[in-house]
């Protein structure tokens, strides 16, 4: 349910695909995710897409009634996934939802179609988010727009999305696969030591 492709120009693309449950993670597919995270240290690109028309809803129903939902797997892999040297691309070929949205906030960019939504249910749920997705998220549109997602459980549409600054594009011919692949094309030719130490600079001072 987990697809790696390595291309021989040192991009690697991620695909959930369990697009009959919506892409929903369970607890064997969010660990084989942080695996390949950990592993990519010399990938000199990570895309990472679903497959249909939805990202993800996050956690698995049955698996996050049984303790997923709080599990350290999803800190595991964001954290692995922000620990990159090389650049991240979370490219979003649909929603975004819930505990999914950690491994996209811990990229380094966002593309998104234009139907898209996000959103974060906790508050509904009564769980709390994974630490470190809050201050990704707050980093990225400010605290009172996390509070708007995570405590008033709104559901914001790409277009909403992209004038907060959740998502850095949205891809108007849906093709966000292809569009990520064009922003990582001169990192993917450069000298890794240049791209981990733009990425250095740019992440100075963040989570």
């Amino acid at each position: 349910m987990i697809e790696l492709v390595k291309g021989a120009d040192g991009l690697w693309i991620v695909t959930i695909n369990r697009p009959d449950k919506a892409n929903s993670l369970t607890h064997g597919m969010l660990t084989e995710l942080a695996d390949i995270a950990e592993a990519a240290q010399d990938a000199r690109g990570l895309i990472l897409t679903g497959a249909g028309k939805v990202f993800s809803a996050g956690a698995d129903l049955e698996e996050a009634r049984a303790g997923l939902a709080t599990s350290d797997v999803w800190e595991r892999l964001s954290g692995a996934i922000a620990a990159l040297p090389g650049l991240s691309i979370a490219a979003l070929n649909g929603t975004l939802a819930g505990g999914a949205m950690g491994m996209a906030l811990a990229c380094d960019i966002r593309l998104a179609v234009p139907g898209a939504r996000f959103f974060y249910p906790v508050m509904k749920l009564g769980f709390l988010p994974q630490p470190s997705d809050p201050q990704r998220m707050a980093a990225l549109i400010g605290p009172a727009r996390a509070k708007l997602i995570l405590m008033g459980g709104q559901k914001v549409p790409a277009s909403e999305a992209f004038e907060f600054g959740l998502v850095d594009r949205i891809i108007d011919d849906g093709d966000v696969v292809g569009a990520a692949r064009d922003i990582a094309a001169d990192t993917l030719t450069a000298d890794p030591r240049i791209a981990k130490g733009i990425k250095s600079l740019c992440q100075s001072g963040q989570i």
